[in-house]
């Protein structure tokens, strides 16, 4: 009899296997707003099934709390349910011998308290609250709420101009997002279920492509009311553009030379070419809104003084000015703000790095944008360090991958701690502290120093990337509500006791994605509609073709390709390549058509107004 053997995978286990997936792609396009409570159950049950039966806290107590949790879900609990689930759960936490049953409890406890609420509505009122139940995942996600099954069943009709036509009903900005938008959309795809998120991105930029001449918008009978934007990045221009829609006397003040905000001087042109912004903001302004360049609140006008101009105001003014690393020999010639230098590239004032030994300090994509430019602007190297590990890079996967790809060099888990000066005191080296991953802290570990010695990386400039922020002291002495130097407006976009006055944009959020800050300013112009005592709709006539019922067989995901390499980075133009014909007919077909099947239908999944 032989001692030791391999053990061969049987059917079953494959099979199980083959489960674990299923689940783990069912809970990826789970849509926002379901019944937390009931995932919570789901959870529990799910881990109590995973239980070896070993010890008692997980094998009994698991048990206990999901046929708690399942009182409150069938209307048999009361308020000191509640307290009875947090007490066993922290009790199974303390107790249980593995993670399976103390990682449980763990979320159990974290779910009565993080949603008290929602299970006392189902305690009080047996009901769900379902606030925020959205039935069709991409729309949900997509933070100004695009009607994308709708714009992609057009393009797979051929019909782009209609297609384009209704992404503008709430994005004005599709050639914008086509090129670098994140596509939040993707995450909660129901695609997924079968193969891969549908490329949405790629097929927007696909129908913007073949659009054809951008025509003047229809827009409402003139108001005779004024509105000043301050801002003339993504926000405000979005504002604007709906606002000259309703009727409304726009006029956008802009501190730079030209419109676009980070768009244009945050976002190099192989990501997004200037002639492909210039095209989409002229075709904004056929609205018939006005722009001032080059002025400054504070400095050409105060605020009060402009406000007093208007019926109301509109506060967009970005996030454009650097952080500080905070180490000493910061102040030494050569190194340069992230910020700083993509704001003179957007100008036109491309820096000579050839033969440069390059720095850059930082892990989002404001750093990936920076190390790739260095890369096309002739650096002998570049060399990316971030304290975290590369896996905790903000910056998209795909930004951090080509990155690699053009010749960047990423040094991950190393601090920088102080950088050396020659005698002229210029850059010579920064010295970097490597680092250990330690306690999970916000969702990601946090670095702690590690037992080995600094690192010297001799260099001849170093591009300081982590992080941007609002200039916004003059609206704070000009009365306006500020919170960490952001501009503390509500989620309406409006200020307790400040009539006339909103805000929105990365000076709210701080520094995020442009698609947050289009839905920012069409927040902002549906409530400074409402406020100048209007309903002014903003809706579409384009008809949708008819639901096609083929079947879904999996079928891969058309993934946009780039130019090699050794070509982009020999220049800034365009790296990324077009969808084919061919691909975008296939990627179309793909979509389950969520607002029509399912409960998109059911829920009114689709919205034909704002």
């Amino acid at each position: 009899m032989s001692r030791l053997s391999n053990v061969s995978s049987t059917l079953a286990q494959e099979t199980v296997e083959e489960l674990y997936k299923d689940i783990e792609r069912n809970i990826q396009t789970s849509q926002p707003g379901l019944c937390p409570v009931d995932l919570a159950a789901a959870f529990l049950h799910l881990s109590h099934a995973r239980s070896c039966g070993k010890c008692t806290p997980c094998r009994v107590g698991l048990g206990r709390l999901e046929e708690l949790i399942n009182s409150v879900l069938d209307g048999k609990a009361d308020m000191e349910t509640l307290d009875v689930i947090e007490t066993t759960a922290e009790s199974i936490f303390r107790s249980a011998d593995c993670a399976i049953g103390s990682e449980a409890a763990r979320m159990a406890v974290k779910a009565v308290k993080g949603f008290r609420d929602d299970f006392e509505e189902h305690i009080l009122h047996g009901r769900c609250k379902l606030q925020n139940f959205k039935s069709v995942p991409c729309v949900s996600e997509c933070p100004a709420h695009v009607d994308i099954p709708g714009y992609i069943a057009l393009i797979h009709e051929g019909r782009y101009a209609d297609a384009v036509n209704l992404i503008r009903k709430d994005n004005p900005l599709p050639a914008t997002c086509g090129m670098i938008c994140e596509h939040p959309c993707e995450e909660h795809c129901r695609r997924k279920l079968v193969d891969d998120a549908i490329n949405i991105r790629g097929l927007k930029r696909y129908a913007v492509e073949h659009e054809g001449e951008i025509k003047k918008p229809a827009c409402e009978e003139a108001t005779g009311k004024k509105i000043a934007i301050i801002g003339g990045g993504p926000s405000g221009l979005t504002a604007a553009y709906f606002l000259s829609k309703m009727g409304h006397e726009c006029t956008v003040y802009e501190q730079r030379d030209k419109l676009g905000g980070m768009l244009r001087y945050g976002i190099p042109s192989y990501r997004l070419p200037r002639e492909i912004l210039d095209r989409e903001i002229e075709g904004m302004k056929l609205t018939g809104f006005k722009t001032i360049t080059n002025f400054s609140i504070g400095k050409d006008m105060s605020f009060d003084e402009l406000r007093k101009q208007y019926d109301a105001v509109y506060i967009s003014i970005g996030a454009h000015i650097d952080n500080k690393i905070g180490i000493d020999g910061e102040d030494a010639d050569g190194v340069v703000s992230a910020v700083e230098m993509l704001r003179g590239i957007g100008d036109g004032k491309m820096p000579d790095f050839s033969g440069l030994k390059i720095v850059v300090v930082g892990g989002g994509n404001v750093a990936m944008d920076v190390a790739r430019s260095a890369i096309r602007l002739g650096a002998e190297s570049v060399k990316i360090a971030y304290r975290r590990r590369k896996a905790d890079m903000t910056a998209l996967a795909e930004e951090v991958e080509g990155a690699v790809a053009d010749g960047c060099e990423i040094m991950e888990l190393n601090s920088p701690v102080r950088i050396e000066k020659d005698a002229d005191g210029k850059v010579a080296a920064i010295w970097l502290k490597p680092q250990i991953v330690g306690e999970v802290k916000w969702g990601r570990p946090a670095p702690v120093n590690a037992d080995a010695p600094e690192v010297r990386i001799p260099c001849d400039r170093v591009l300081v990337a982590i992080g941007q922020g609002i200039e916004s002291a003059q609206f704070g002495e000009a009365g306006i509500p500020l919170k960490r130097n952001r501009i503390a407006a509500s989620d309406e976009g409006d200020f307790e006791g400040i009539e006339g006055v909103f805000s929105g944009g990365d000076c709210v959020t701080g520094p995020a994605t442009v698609i947050k800050a289009i839905a920012g300013g069409k927040v902002a112009a549906a409530n400074i509609d409402e406020y100048l005592g209007f309903n002014h709709l903003i809706t579409s006539d384009v008809e949708l073709p008819p639901v096609r019922f083929a079947d879904r067989e999996p079928m891969g995901r058309v993934n946009m390709t780039e130019r090699p390499a050794g070509e982009r980075i020999k220049d800034f133009c365009l790296m990324e390549n077009s969808m084919t014909d061919q691909e975008a007919c296939q990627e179309s077909a793909r979509c389950l058509q969520c607002d029509h099947f399912g409960c998109g239908l059911l829920k009114g999944g689709r919205e034909f107004k704002w």
